[in-house]
């Protein structure tokens, strides 16, 4: 039998997260998870300790030289990941 107000499972769970305030903790997750891919290995290996308060994105690199270069692209870098991630995560990125 098939019935007539059936819904995607994946519209049930994504209501579900929304209502249950989960959705933006996991997006964040998925953002982070995100950032090596994004960036590529070599870049990434020098980022540890990213961390996400208030659409924020802190990340600490430990070379001066990369640190550099990723405050050149940060714009770039934001829309990249938030569309890596497919919802807009963060607004900006601090690099320590």
């Amino acid at each position: 039998m098939k019935r007539k107000d059936s819904e995607h499972l994946g519209n049930v769970i994504q209501q579900y997260l929304r209502e249950n305030g989960l959705e933006t903790p996991l997006n964040e997750h998925r953002l982070i998870k995100a950032w090596s891919e994004v960036l590529g290995p070599s870049i990434s290996s020098y980022t540890k300790d990213l961390r996400i308060y208030n659409q924020v994105l802190f990340a600490t690199v430990s070379s001066s030289v990369v640190r550099n270069e990723l405050m050149m692209r940060r714009t770039d870098l934001v829309k990249r990941l938030n569309s890596h991630v497919g919802a807009q995560v963060i607004t900006q990125i601090v690099l320590r």
